[in-house]
């Protein structure tokens, strides 16, 4: 059957540093987008306002050639931009990013201008769809400056191409085969300017749903600063038989971590494909030494040698019956502690267990809950005590995550 959008969600805050949000979305099947605007006296607000609007007015659907159709829609955004901008001079100099898409007969266009991002999640991997019109960006893809470079350049906030400032505006489009589960994130600059893409694709992967990763997107680029306005629409694909359905709620955090008292949830997976802590302490057991042999002087009779065999094989079942007791008693003290410590992302991490490696990739931990909160963002005077992997309860440790993520840890509040 065709894909359809399965699930859908969308959310926009203004951040921790600015006092309006300039930002507008469309969340509307099959419909989605992303404005960023720009200009004083709240002109940013209109010019976001007024590209979205042309976008939801649009009731010709699906039209062939589908980006022909988009770039028209764009256009005529910055055609109503531009001619506001010119006719009012308080709002002169006006103007947003767009970025867009749609789901047609199994496929997702996109139409783009500005800084403004699409990714796509699929298999597990996040890929940028879209190409930032930006000056930093531009330098990056000459050659002229390198990616580390870019993060904290001092114009990186200078974009090359919106809507409104000029008449007419180039619109970059794309069109790519969707495929069952591929999840759709179209974003402003205040989420990937405060976190990178690996912390976005570690919370993607492991959330319960797109509402929850919706919030906790947010929640992580406010822990990190939050100095943009900051919006997030998300959509995934599934065919026919799934669309509509939600994803299922993790059966750990349903009704205990929500979005209301949690950032996020991310996904570890280390090097060799488990999850695990970035620094966890690898203990192996010793070696138990061979049990002794006495050396024989001569064959002794069969009756003899029977009865050597069987408490050989007493000893052998006995040793393995110890082997499992020690195993299953690991196992169970396994179950009832927990320790915090980040995963790869660099997110700091809840795990249920004892953070021990045993011989053949036999790990005594798992994966609890993730938060969106940067190992980074604690002070490096508590950060030791925090991420220690010490022994404790699951109240402590939900506790202690909560205090990092509302950012109300004080002094005495990372003991173990």
């Amino acid at each position: 059957m065709a894909l359809q959008i399965s699930e859908h969600a969308g959310t926009s805050d203004v951040g921790r540093q600015r006092s309006s949000n300039e930002d507008a979305l469309v969340c509307e099947p099959p419909l989605f987008a992303v404005a960023d605007g720009m200009g004083g006296a709240k002109a940013g607000e209109v010019a976001s306002g007024l590209a979205v609007e042309v976008l939801q007015e649009d009731t010709e659907g699906h039209i062939e050639p589908v980006e022909a159709h988009m770039v028209e829609l764009v256009r005529e955004a910055n055609r109503r931009i531009y001619e506001l901008s010119t006719d009012d001079e308080s709002r002169r100099g006006m103007g947003t990013t767009l970025t867009a898409a749609r789901l047609h007969d199994g496929e997702v266009s996109l139409a783009h201008v500005g800084d403004s991002r699409a990714y796509r999640m699929r298999d597990g991997s996040l890929e940028q769809l879209t190409n930032d019109h930006s000056l930093v960006a531009e330098l990056e893809r000459s050659g002229q400056i390198t990616a580390e470079a870019a993060v904290h350049h001092p114009q990186r906030s200078i974009i090359t191409r919106a809507l409104g400032p000029e008449p007419d505006v180039e619109v970059d489009t794309y069109t790519m085969t969707g495929r069952d589960g591929d999840v759709y994130l179209l974003c402003s600059d205040g989420l990937t300017g405060m976190i990178s893409d690996d912390e976005v694709a570690s919370i993607l992967r492991s959330a319960a749903g797109l509402d929850e990763a919706a919030e906790a997107l947010i929640r992580a680029a406010n822990q990190s600063g939050g100095k943009d306005n900051i919006t997030v629409v998300l959509f995934r694909l599934g065919d026919g038989d799934d669309a509509g359905a939600a994803a299922a709620p993790d059966e750990t955090l349903a009704g205990e971590f929500t979005a209301d008292d949690v950032a996020a949830q991310a996904e570890t997976e280390s090097k060799t494909g488990r999850a695990g802590p970035t620094a966890a302490v690898a203990e192996r057991p010793r070696r138990a030494d061979p049990l002794p042999v006495e050396p024989v002087a001569r064959r002794p009779p069969a009756g003899r040698r029977r009865r050597g065999r069987l408490r050989l094989a007493f000893k052998s079942v006995l040793a393995l019956w110890v082997v499992a007791a020690v195993v299953a008693g690991l196992y169970a003290a396994s179950r009832q502690v927990y320790f915090v410590g980040t995963n790869d992302a660099g997110l700091v991490t809840l795990y249920r267990g004892l953070p021990y490696d045993l011989p053949l990739g036999i790990a005594l931990y798992e994966q609890d809950y993730a938060s969106g909160v940067p190992a980074r963002e604690i002070p490096r005077t508590r950060r030791g005590r925090v991420l220690d992997h010490s022994w404790r309860s699951r109240g402590d440790a939900r506790d202690l995550v909560r205090q990092l993520e509302r950012g109300s840890l004080d002094s005495g509040g990372a003991g173990g």
